[in-house]
């Protein structure tokens, strides 16, 4: 049976193009805490609530669902004056992240992708970049807008950006939403992104 590395993308980025981020060893692997809050096992099959017993000796903290969204086509050519965003430029984007909540997002998540960004004067308004990375995929992430500048597509202008740079690097973009953030999951749709699947995110440790 063929397996779709999308459909266990941690495990799939951490084994491959995030290898060098990854800690573990075995059937597990997870990415430095302040990189990343994303364990994974090498199991594809996900395991779902009150259908299927957890492994012996665990027990489940909570769960939730993700859409999974992935591209259908490039978008059209475009201009974006966007700056390209660092790590020296996380206490700006921490600070966005905190106004914005889109997500995890930690102190060094810039070092898994290229992040773009747009000011106002010396003020970060809007950002969005790259996180996990599969083999023939790339998952835009921390997409998000300050309050003060939404209704100025600042969004969809970011992610039809990166979105171009994947397709153009021979890369797949997707994504993940909260199935309840409806006008995110509108944005998407409009730029071209299709729902893949839904995916059971858990938080788990030993008893």
């Amino acid at each position: 049976m063929t397996i779709n590395p999308l459909d266990n993308p941690i495990w799939h980025a951490l084994e491959g193009p995030h290898g060098r981020h990854a800690l573990g060893r075995g059937l597990a692997r997870h990415y430095p805490r302040d990189i990343a809050p994303f364990s994974a096992i090498a199991e594809a099959r996900l395991l779902r609530p009150q259908v299927e017993p957890l492994p012996k000796g665990w027990e489940e903290i909570r769960h939730f669902t993700l859409l999974q969204m992935v591209a259908q086509r490039p978008p059209e050519e475009g201009e974006l004056s966007a700056a390209v965003l660092s790590q020296g430029d996380a206490p700006a984007m921490m600070d966005l992240v905190a106004a914005t909540e889109p997500g995890p997002f930690a102190r060094r998540t810039p070092l898994l992708g290229s992040y773009l960004g747009i000011r106002d004067g010396h003020r970060l308004m809007a950002m969005a970049g790259e996180r996990m990375r599969v083999p023939g995929h790339v998952e835009l992430s921390a997409i998000c807008v300050h309050p003060e500048a939404r209704g100025k597509g600042y969004a969809a202008a970011l992610t039809q950006e990166l979105m171009r740079r994947a397709f153009a690097q021979g890369e797949r973009p997707f994504l993940h939403v909260r199935p309840d953030n409806g006008p995110a999951i509108a944005l998407y749709r409009r730029l071209g992104f299709e729902t893949r699947r839904e995916l059971v995110m858990m938080w788990r440790r030993p008893t």
